[in-house]
């Protein structure tokens, strides 16, 4: 068959199923809706499915950003009041963010969870106040967190975890207000709930009817303990009461600057030996006195300065100063005297 031949035969055909499509539509018109609006409905529903994820992806991005605020301003309290500064305030913001979140959210998991974290943020907000809190802000700002748990059991009404969470944040209000009697109720209420077994919540509230009564006394801090003053060792002086060593020079080196004295002044004969030497080596040799020999009750007589220095013989002391020797004086001869008139010889 040629190629021309082929051609005309497809066109023909092609001619042809157009020509009977209307007629086609009309007897297969139900079937054709049928078929596109299956169409048309799978497509919207993943497209819905699809942005009901990212919007919930996203609420749950919004929420968890809104508590790492609390954490984070936390951390920045207790860094500030160790620097004796900054003020818990700043844990409002955050708390108004989560009420303004929860009220928006249609999940209600995460609006319960929401208010939960606010009124949180709002009992933390009392603890960490450096200055005193009045009663009539205690009992306002306990009212407002009171309120938000309440919300908070609302909202979770098919959550039995959330809403024991939610029980026992009034609890606790309840018994920061002084109010022991409502909260040992509730704390009772939750440990006997059917719904609420198995939960952490339910341990909480058994822990707090058991050790409640502890938290009913006024708690005093002792007085902050004075700095005790800081005491400095001091070294004791050394003081040195025995004879110098021999080896010792007993003199300044010629040229030299004199030798400093070794002794300590002010310390009495008795202590510091008969002796000076024992504690000055530059002091002089004593001189010995001889008595003559006769009456023992006679005192004895001074003895005479003789006009020419007297040398001691016998052992030299070890710590008596070395007398350096006389330098000898050379003879100066006088130049012979030059008569101007009478001729130089030669």
């Amino acid at each position: 068959m040629k190629a021309e031949h082929r051609h005309e035969l497809k066109t023909n055909t092609l001619a042809e199923w157009m020509g009977n499509l209307p007629q086609w539509a009309g007897d297969n018109l139900i079937s054709i809706v049928i078929v596109i609006a299956t169409i048309v409905a799978a497509g919207g529903f993943y497209f819905w499915r699809s942005y009901g994820r990212n919007a919930q992806l996203q609420e749950q991005y919004r929420f968890t950003s809104f508590v790492n605020q609390i954490s984070n301003r936390k951390m920045q309290l207790l860094g500030a009041q160790n620097q004796a500064g900054g003020t818990s305030s700043i844990l409002f913001e955050p708390a108004r963010s989560l009420e303004t979140f929860a009220k928006s959210t249609g999940d209600n998991n995460l609006a319960a969870l929401a208010y939960i974290k606010q009124a949180e943020a709002l009992r933390t907000e009392l603890h960490y106040r450096t200055e005193s809190v009045s009663d009539q802000d205690l009992a306002a700002q306990l009212g407002r967190a009171k309120q938000s748990y309440a919300m908070a059991v609302e909202k979770a009404s098919d959550n039995p975890s959330l809403m024991a969470i939610a029980q026992f944040g009034i609890a606790l209000c309840e018994e920061e207000l002084s109010n022991f009697d409502e909260a040992k109720q509730i704390y009772a209420r939750i440990a006997a709930d059917d719904a609420f077994q198995g939960t952490a919540t339910v341990l909480q509230a058994k822990l707090r009817l058991e050790t409640m009564d502890d938290y009913k006394k006024n708690v005093v801090f002792a007085p902050k303990p004075k700095p005790k003053p800081r005491i400095i060792p001091l070294k004791p002086a050394e003081i040195q009461l025995g004879p110098v060593d021999a080896n010792l020079p007993v003199g300044p080196l010629a040229g030299g600057p004199a030798a400093a004295p070794t002794g300590v002044e002010g310390v009495p004969p008795s202590v510091r030996g008969q002796d000076a030497r024992d504690t000055d080596p530059n002091a002089p040799a004593p001189v010995k006195i001889e008595k003559p020999a006769g009456d023992a009750n006679q005192p004895a007589k001074e003895p005479k300065e003789s006009a020419t220095p007297q040398t001691k013989s016998g052992p030299a002391e070890p710590n008596a100063p070395v007398k350096a020797p006389d330098a000898a004086v050379p003879a100066v001869t006088p130049p012979p005297a030059i008569e101007p008139n009478n001729p130089a010889k030669t």
